[in-house]
């Protein structure tokens, strides 16, 4: 990261959320975020960090607002997309609903082979199955949300970083060329950053 001009990254709310990330930075979100907090309170010369409203709101489905860190929206600034005056390139949505269109017929596929599995006795069975196989047929690597375009498109306004657990929306980032943080390595990124602030201070 540029150490004289701080890098902007953008967070999703699986870095919280998705507990197979969230754990490098604690038990429960709750704690991720408190510890996420106080690494991005150290090194705030050197990372800004950024989310979508749209993407706040969704993570306080996770977190009560009031276990929030007090500083949570002064460490990590809500801004929203200017979505009106971001030009995105048409070979994007082309692959885009080549993709949705894809997967709509491998959701068909998942479907019909279950119609035909189906017996009277494993209907609930049947039927678990079915929305599991559609479910990752469907969505698994798809950008598949509102928050997650959100976050694309202020990635892509800000020159950011992204960071996400979701595997969809890092492969868009991807495709339109954003840098991209594994977010497993967050942690670790802000403690060095920390570190090397503290030894320039001694």
């Amino acid at each position: 990261m540029n150490s004289t001009k701080p890098q902007p990254v953008v967070l999703d709310t699986s870095v919280f959320s998705n507990p197979a990330v969230a754990e490098a930075f604690g038990p429960d979100a709750a704690t991720a975020l408190d510890v996420f907090v106080d690494l991005a309170r150290q090194v705030d010369n050197r990372a800004t960090f950024y989310m979508p409203p749209s993407v706040f709101a969704e993570l306080q489905t996770f977190v009560d607002r009031d276990r929030l860190p007090s500083d949570f929206q002064f460490v990590l600034c809500l801004k929203a997309p200017t979505r009106d005056e971001i030009t995105v390139p048409g070979n994007y949505l082309y692959e885009l609903i080549d993709d949705i269109r894809t997967r709509v017929d491998r959701g068909l596929r998942v479907a019909e082979k279950a119609v035909r599995e189906v017996k009277p006795s494993s209907v609930e069975k049947t039927i678990t199955r079915l929305r599991d196989r559609y479910r990752e047929a469907l969505r698994t690597g798809l950008l598949d949300s509102t928050e997650d375009l959100d976050v694309i498109l202020l990635a892509h306004e800000l020159g950011a970083a992204v960071c996400s657990a979701d595997t969809g929306l890092m492969r868009w980032a991807e495709r339109i060329g954003l840098r991209l943080i594994e977010p497993r390595a967050l942690r670790g990124i802000l403690e060095r950053l920390s570190d090397d602030n503290r030894a320039s201070n001694a």
